[in-house]
């Protein structure tokens, strides 16, 4: 018999956070999430989010056993000013066992029609900085630090619960040396003269910090149009630029703004601390903060985290200065190989951008939707 348990103290979250330790004890590919940072995540009063949505987290039990938990999530940007009926779920892991992945999938949908929701979709998040989809390819590769990993039944038990796919996604990668400067030094050169534009170059993190509320506002212009899009309010711009900036080498966020100083685009990239969060285990101290700091200095790894070009902008060039910056910096710091995170597959503009490296496909993603009525 399952049971289902609603994870309300901090005893309850923290082995909600602490289950896929359990389920993933013996894979060599799943990384472990920083569990301070996970609980925070979930905490009211810590993650500004829950001005505008609501989370419930479950547990599923068997033999007194915790064999599965949930995310129940209702963004009311999304439903009341997008008018997108939708029921969020995430952080959904299970033992391979329907009974359990249907008592917690049917929770979630039973909070769904309580709020006349029309459907159910995830694995998602609470916004578009979060995690999404659950994997379909790419099982035996590492994963990283802003995706889940999940065991290859999961998606069966979407598909035996009535859910079909939704969005889909996939994750690539290419060496460095697929980086030619022909494809963009001289154009970079031609785009800033003619359009009046400067890179900006940081060294030190309190550099970045006057331009982090612009990038927020630059994220919002130019991810409006992407079907998964949901704005990111001006009070959860200062809980990210807590929780990521001070966590993202300065050298590697990349700004080009015109000659008014405005900016009109951005990049983030990001060390690869895979094997780094693997080592430290789930926890900061008393070692894991030490692997993470080596890695943020020596990784020869990168992820391309987030690209936005001001919508004007687009389809004029702007990508060729913002990569003419990286391709200096990673060649300085003897990069061996970038990633990049899932993109859907329906967003043609950023697989134009990135045609020139020739990435490979190493992973895809998919969420998965069910009508609730």
């Amino acid at each position: 018999m399952i049971t289902i348990k609603e994870a309300t103290s901090k005893k309850d979250l923290k082995t909600f956070v602490k289950f896929p330790f359990k389920l993933y004890k013996d894979s060599k590919y799943w990384v472990p999430p920083i569990i301070k940072q996970e609980l925070e995540t979930f905490n009211k009063d810590k993650n500004p989010i829950f001005n505008d949505a609501e989370a419930r987290f479950f547990l599923a039990y068997k033999s007194g056993e915790v064999v599965g938990r949930i995310a129940a999530i209702v963004n009311w940007l999304e439903v009341d000013k997008q008018n997108i009926k939708k029921m969020r779920f995430g952080w959904f892991d299970f033992i391979d066992d329907l009974e359990v992945s249907k008592a917690l999938i049917e929770t979630v949908e039973h909070i769904g029609r309580t709020h006349q929701l029309s459907y159910s979709e995830g694995p998602v998040g609470f916004s578009n900085l979060d995690k999404v989809g659950v994997m379909t390819e790419g099982f035996d590769h590492l994963a990283t630090m802003i995706t889940w990993y999940n065991h290859p039944y999961y998606v069966n038990h979407y598909k035996a619960h009535g859910y079909t796919i939704e969005k889909e996604y996939a994750e690539s990668s290419f060496p460095f040396e697929n980086v030619k400067p022909i494809f963009f030094k001289k154009a970079q050169e031609l785009i800033k003269r003619r359009y009046k534009l400067r890179a900006l170059k940081f060294t030190k993190t309190e550099e970045v910090m006057p331009y982090v509320d612009r990038m927020f506002d630059l994220f919002n212009e130019s991810y409006a149009s992407l079907s998964s899009f949901v704005e990111i309010t001006d009070i959860q711009k200062e809980y990210f630029k807590k929780k990521f900036i001070s966590f993202i080498n300065p050298e590697y966020i990349k700004f080009v703004v015109d000659e008014n100083d405005r900016l009109i685009g951005f990049a983030i990239v990001m060390p690869r601390f895979a094997t780094a969060l693997q080592k430290a285990n789930g926890k900061l101290f008393p070692f894991g903060f030490t692997h993470i700091l080596k890695a943020k200095r020596n990784s020869k790894e990168v992820i391309f985290y987030l690209i936005g070009i001001l919508p004007e902008y687009q389809n004029k060039g702007v990508h060729a200065v913002i990569f003419n910056e990286y391709y200096e910096t990673f060649k300085e710091k003897n990069i061996k190989t970038c990633y990049r995170t899932p993109e859907l597959e329906d967003n043609y503009a950023i697989k134009q951008i990135w045609k020139h490296f020739d990435p490979k496909v190493y992973a895809r993603r998919k969420t998965f939707k069910k009508d609730l009525n």
